[in-house]
């Protein structure tokens, strides 16, 4: 749903618009100001779902396993040409240590990988506390094996990952985002895709959503997902609850936990 400036000014008596989750993009936050509205989200509501599928898509990533199920259910037998990789040893680069970023990277150690991380808005200090070696994005890009993105949609993340930072990753790199589209260029991706400098893809997001039957989202080397990050019946639920009670605290004047602007 877009919250555009047509929307605050077809509603004079608006005071608040509550997003039922973390990002805000989709809400004109500059003409929510100028029409004096109110924007809350509910942050934590979806942490734990979007880790647990960016989780999902790097196992099967390194497994192949869509392809394998795909191979089954056409009666292929493909155990010769699904040769994997294990997570155990290698190192996983998280872009955005956050919340969500910094759950990731529980699950990454628990697996055995090393975990490094790069995020402009938290301190190396912090980022150490919260369980990964904080890095520059070109050393993150250098060193991963797999890279996983967790960064709000912004001016400046807007094709953070593009044809640059793709040469200066490794050959066969892993890539996952179920983060926004729009943060990697998908032109570049697709190209470090054909070229094989990255072996695999999970996406979540996209540029343009539903994306179609594009060139990216039909690759043979992409596991695309329909933007099911915080589909769950747990986030849903902790959603609608944290944010119908912010939209209320707003409504009665009474301190907020997630104000946006």
């Amino acid at each position: 749903t877009k919250v555009t400036t047509a929307v605050f000014q077809a509603a004079p008596k608006l005071k608040v618009v509550g997003r039922a989750g973390v990002g805000v993009d989709n809400i004109d936050l500059e003409a929510a100001k100028q029409h004096n509205v109110t924007v809350v989200n509910a942050p934590q509501s979806t942490t734990l779902a979007v880790a647990e599928l960016t989780f999902g898509l790097l196992l099967a990533l390194a497994r192949e396993i869509p392809r394998a199920d795909a191979g089954m259910k056409q009666g292929k037998w493909l155990k010769k040409e699904l040769e994997g990789v294990e997570l155990n040893g290698k190192t996983l680069g998280v872009i955005g240590y956050g919340r969500i970023g910094m759950e990731v990277g529980k699950r990454a150690a628990a697996f055995g990988m090393n975990v490094i991380a790069y995020d402009p808005l938290i301190s190396a200090e912090d980022i150490q506390k919260r369980g990964a070696e904080p890095v520059s994005l070109q050393d993150l890009c250098a060193g991963a094996d797999f890279i996983s993105l967790h960064l709000p949609l912004t001016v400046q993340t807007r094709d953070m990952l593009g044809a640059q930072a793709f040469s200066q990753m490794k050959d066969g790199v892993r890539l996952v985002c179920a983060a926004r589209g729009g943060i990697i260029e998908e032109a570049a991706l697709l190209a470090a895709l054909n070229s094989g400098k990255v072996a695999g893809a999970g996406l979540d997001v996209f540029t343009t959503e539903p994306p179609g039957q594009t060139d990216l989202v039909s690759h043979p080397r992409v596991i695309g997902t329909p933007h099911v990050g915080a589909q769950t019946v747990e986030a849903q639920t902790r959603a609608s609850e944290d944010i119908a009670a912010e939209v209320l605290a707003a409504l009665a004047g009474q301190p907020l936990r997630w104000k946006v602007n």
